[in-house]
């Protein structure tokens, strides 16, 4: 049987080292992460729940800004695509009307001025 030089032994116990200190010791800790940043399934969770708020609270304005930490396009296009989303995974009715409602609201109501994300 060949012995382990030392050169792959180091590499080996480095590798080893390295990968429980990162994960145990020092693991990485998002915090404070912008919304933009998120995932599909969660940017359409997102929306959803800012839907639920706006059924909630009946404040357009506040769900205008909520929408807007998603991106710089308007707020419709992220419930639509919330809409979309839900549809192809199975949102219940209930969270497909929330939505829609949210949708038809957002169409109605005149734009407001220029919302930056916060």
């Amino acid at each position: 049987m060949k012995k382990f030089s030392p050169i792959l032994l180091g590499l080996v116990l480095g590798v080893i080292i390295g990968v429980l200190f990162g994960w145990l010791v020092r693991p990485v800790e998002y915090v404070d992460t912008a919304p933009e940043s998120l995932r599909g399934d969660y940017r359409g969770d997102f929306v959803l729940m800012v839907a639920e708020a706006y059924a909630g609270d009946q404040d357009l304005e506040l769900a205008r800004i909520r929408l807007a930490s998603l991106g710089p396009h308007p707020p419709i296009n992220f419930v639509v695509e919330g809409i979309d989303y839900g549809l192809e995974n199975g949102y219940s009715q209930i969270e497909l009307e929330t939505l829609n409602r949210l949708a038809v609201d957002l169409r109605s109501a005149p734009a407001s001025p220029d919302i930056g994300s916060p």
